[in-house]
């Protein structure tokens, strides 16, 4: 297993920022009473989101098209991780589907 070992992330003035771990899918932070959030990581679409626009920090830091993550209920924002590999749903592979493969019709 490859060692984790890469610089923590800019902070952003309005939002705490950290870097999802390989296959991570759900938060990793705890409260102010240590208890685990759990929240589901979300694709976020900053350029899109009325409050983001306001504040401009993501944008501002990342530009306009960059891979975020944002967690439902603390709101926490977790950057892909360099080690992982690009261009998978946050849930991970998934299955192949075979609906539109061409199969041969049954003889009769």
């Amino acid at each position: 297993m490859a060692s984790t070992t890469s610089t923590p992330p800019q902070q952003l003035p309005h939002h705490k920022v950290k870097i999802k771990k390989p296959g991570q899918r759900s938060c990793n932070e705890n409260n102010a009473k240590g208890k685990f959030c759990g929240g589901h990581l979300k694709r976020w679409y900053y350029t899109t989101d009325v409050l983001e626009q306001a504040c401009g920090d993501a944008e501002k830091a990342w530009g306009k098209d960059a891979e975020v993550y944002r967690c439902e209920h603390c709101k926490t924002l977790y950057l892909p991780n360099p080690e992982a590999v690009r261009g998978l749903n946050v849930a991970g592979h998934g299955q192949t589907s075979v609906f539109g493969l061409t199969i041969a019709p049954k003889e009769k």
